[in-house]
């Protein structure tokens, strides 16, 4: 496998940082013996823990307003294969990569998969994009997509659609995000309910493109850049648009695709109950979709989701919802953003291992509302920070990756290496 951070240097990174971590992960096995939990299951948990990178994420994002490159962004889909290897070096927790066409699409797609398996990188969703006018494109949707009235702009959109899934195919990858942006800015400006109509004629047809081991994944979102009526709005949509199109049709949910201070976890709950929860694009919210670093907000919020997902998984052993990172990076490195996001998720998923499920489960049959609530306090209180360094370091990853990765002087020689291009993104987005 090809390491583009010097594994020496990881070594040596570790080798100073190893003794102070024996002995906090140590105090935190004894903390926890005397609770009944063993510490080495949580380190299990926290080895297997897996969330995609999106390919998008490695560049720098920006705003409605304005974009600030970043120094030695990615300028094309190969420089991001790059940066997201550098990713998984250290955390060792994000092992595929959720591709964005047009703006990922290789002339040479086995050429790509090639260079992602030097770096030990699998690929996970695809993602439309038909949000956005490409170069060349013969109809606009700048009035819709799958649900715009002019049939010739709905075929166009549907046939990227399933472009989208050929390409997937070749890379490995077994499932098709779609999310569009279509909706209406002002009362009166389309039927609503005959836009719905027209975009499930538009998915049924990406639906029957799928292979039989593929998923389609339904993304809903409350507003923008429709912000008078967004036609998948919400869960309840998505999750009626997911019935009708067959067993291969579940719900994501983006974090924050939803109104402030919605309960999540409790769509997380309603989704899993009826079997079409399919996954997750984590970020973190302030005021709307901020698109901020995954537990920089609402770290809490994080966890119960986590938490509804152990209870879902334990009421169905196959249930595998499919994790990615979903952010916009604006002022940060978007590599120690994303690497300190999948930290942040992971932490969640194995704070959420620690609660007590039996105690848990007596204080609800027991209506004890206030020890049910410090049930679930407890084991996100508790810091788990040595269980996931002890995880990367047994998988070969570094103990404090933002601080190794900084150590390493790589985006100095990426700013060297990639000088920007005006009015260009790697990133895609703007």
């Amino acid at each position: 496998m090809t390491t583009t951070i010097d594994t020496a240097r990881v070594q040596e990174h570790n080798a100073r940082a190893q003794e102070t971590l024996q002995a906090d992960f140590d105090a935190l096995a004894g903390v926890l013996a005397r609770r009944g939990q063993d510490i080495e299951q949580l380190v299990r948990v926290a080895q297997q823990f897996a969330v995609a990178i999106p390919s998008w994420g490695v560049g720098t994002g920006g705003t409605r307003f304005a974009r600030f490159p970043g120094k030695g962004e990615p300028r094309d889909v190969f420089e991001k294969m790059r940066d997201c290897g550098v990713i998984h070096q250290l955390t060792r927790a994000t092992p595929t990569v959720s591709l964005h066409f047009p703006w990922d699409l290789p002339q040479d797609p086995q050429a790509l998969k090639d260079v992602a398996d030097s770096y030990g990188l699998g690929f996970d969703l695809v993602n439309s994009n038909t949000f956005q006018d490409q170069a060349g494109q013969a109809e606009t949707y700048k009035f819709g997509s799958l649900t715009a009235t002019d049939p010739k702009v709905r075929a166009q959109a549907v046939q990227h659609n399933i472009d989208c899934i050929e390409v997937g195919k070749t890379l490995g990858s077994k499932g098709l995000t779609v999310w569009v942006g279509d909706g209406a800015n002002f009362p009166g400006q389309h039927n609503l309910r005959g836009a719905l109509e027209r975009y499930i004629e538009s998915a049924k047809q990406i639906y029957a493109a799928l292979p039989d081991d593929w998923q389609m994944y339904i993304e809903h979102k409350l507003f923008e850049p429709a912000f008078y009526c967004t036609t998948i709005a919400d869960w309840g949509t998505s999750f009626a648009v997911a019935q009708l199109l067959g067993p291969k049709a579940k719900c994501l949910v983006d974090l924050g695709h939803h109104a402030p201070n919605t309960n999540i976890e409790m769509i997380v709950a309603r989704l899993a109950q009826f079997g079409k929860l399919g996954g997750f694009h984590f970020n973190d919210s302030k005021y709307g979709d901020d698109d901020l670093d995954s537990g920089s907000i609402n770290p809490f919020q994080l966890f119960l989701v986590f938490n509804e997902l152990v209870d879902a998984g334990e009421r169905d052993p196959g249930f595998r919802p499919a994790f990615m990172l979903d952010q916009s990076h604006n002022v940060t490195d978007p590599i120690e953003s994303l690497m300190q996001s999948a930290v942040e998720v992971q932490r969640a998923a194995v704070q959420a291992a620690l609660v007590d499920r039996a105690a848990l489960s007596a204080y609800q049959q027991s209506n004890d509302a206030l020890q049910a609530a410090q049930t679930l306090k407890a084991a996100f209180r508790t810091d788990v920070s040595p269980i996931l360094a002890m995880a990367r370091l047994r998988n070969g990853g570094a103990i404090d990756p933002v601080a190794c990765y900084r150590a390493s002087g790589y985006r100095a020689r990426c700013a060297e290496e990639r000088p920007a291009k005006a009015g260009t993104s790697g990133s895609g987005i703007v």
